[in-house]
């Protein structure tokens, strides 16, 4: 399959630059995956089209403030570090712009000299590896000095950090957020919850790799980037109860969706599990644990927008982005929502 297939075109106006004032307020697609039916509605009604004994599936990563601008020890150059994953103990590996200044062996200072680091190795795509030294506990001072890596599209200053987390965000290791869970509030899962619809959770960090654009022209040639996992005893049986009642695994994101079928066999059950996944999934994909998707509005030739084609069909899914965009609806982090069932 081409990649251009999953081209459309996209003003730049309806980029969504800054998050709206209440998060169930965005506007809500909900596309009938078979016929390709569509309505338009308010986040907020999610609440119709979820049914006692449903379970929603939600990604509580939490986003690392791992931006950081520092500045060579010998010269004072300036220099930026994002942190993509911990490699273990103080060693990360990230992304230094610009890239000729990080050298192997070369030290950086960040927040007059509160925290530094050393480079230690080359790897892939450039990256680096570094291991910083500071006193302390390292998660307080990449709070204080550390900002939040808004992908590349937002060009406008967050005011409210919380804003690129989703209310549900525990487990801090991500290089950007599970977009599709920004439009729940607490009092919108208080409701779910209340209809009788379940709530699992479950953790994949988010990596850079998420924005990286597809540089293939064909799907088969396309290699995904990995990202850490994990699911609990606990959640893993509330999924695997809800298979087998009969009733709709419904996940929030294309992180959990990917998690979740990493994890699954066959049958679509899910066992407690961790690890990491490079899963691509595409138009052609027989999906094993998913029944239902919520999600944003995705980039032109990404891996995301062919994952939300592969659980409909590619036809009905251009169509649907093609109508998002004659009736204006928000696109990509801090845009609106789909909902495909």
């Amino acid at each position: 399959m081409k990649v251009s297939d999953f081209d459309f075109e996209l003003p730049q106006e309806l980029i969504a630059q800054h998050p709206l004032e209440k998060r169930d307020s965005s506007r809500l697609m909900v596309l009938d995956k078979k016929t390709g039916e569509l309505n338009h509605k308010n986040f907020h009604d999610i609440l119709e089209y979820l049914g006692c004994g449903d379970t929603l599936v939600l990604n509580n990563t939490r986003v690392m403030p791992a931006r950081l601008i520092g500045e060579k020890e010998e010269t004072g150059s300036k220099i930026e570090f994002l942190l993509l994953k911990r490699i273990e103990g103080d060693k990360w590996e990230c992304l230094a712009k610009p890239g000729k200044r990080a050298k192997i062996g070369q030290r950086f200072i960040f927040g007059d000299g509160k925290l530094k680091c050393v480079v230690v190795d080359i790897v892939e795509e450039g990256n680096r590896i570094i291991e910083f030294s500071y006193e302390g506990i390292f998660e307080q001072v990449l709070d204080e000095l550390g900002e939040m890596p808004l992908p590349p599209y937002i060009t406008e200053r967050l005011e409210d950090r919380e804003r690129y987390q989703t209310v549900y965000s525990k487990e801090e290791g991500s290089a950007a957020a599970p977009t599709a869970g920004l439009h729940f509030t607490q009092e919108l899962l208080k409701k779910i919850k209340a209809k009788g619809v379940n709530i699992a959770y479950l953790t994949l960090h988010v990596g850079l790799g998420t924005f990286r654009p597809v540089k293939v022209e064909s799907t088969d040639d396309h290699v995904m980037h990995s990202e850490f996992y994990s699911l609990t005893k606990e959640d893993a049986d509330l999924i695997n109860d809800t298979k087998r009642k009969g009733n709709r695994v419904i996940s929030v994101g294309t992180t959990s969706t990917r998690t979740l079928e990493t994890i699954g066999d066959e049958n679509g059950f899910v066992k407690e599990d961790s690890g990491w996944t490079n899963i691509f999934i595409y138009p052609g994909y027989k999906f094993k644990v998913i029944d239902a998707l919520i999600t944003n509005f995705h980039l032109p030739e990404s891996t995301l927008i062919m994952l939300v084609s592969a659980l409909s069909t590619k036809e009905n899914v251009m169509n649907a982005y093609n109508e998002a965009v004659k009736e204006k609806y928000r696109f990509f982090s801090f845009g609106d929502s789909m909902f495909i069932q």
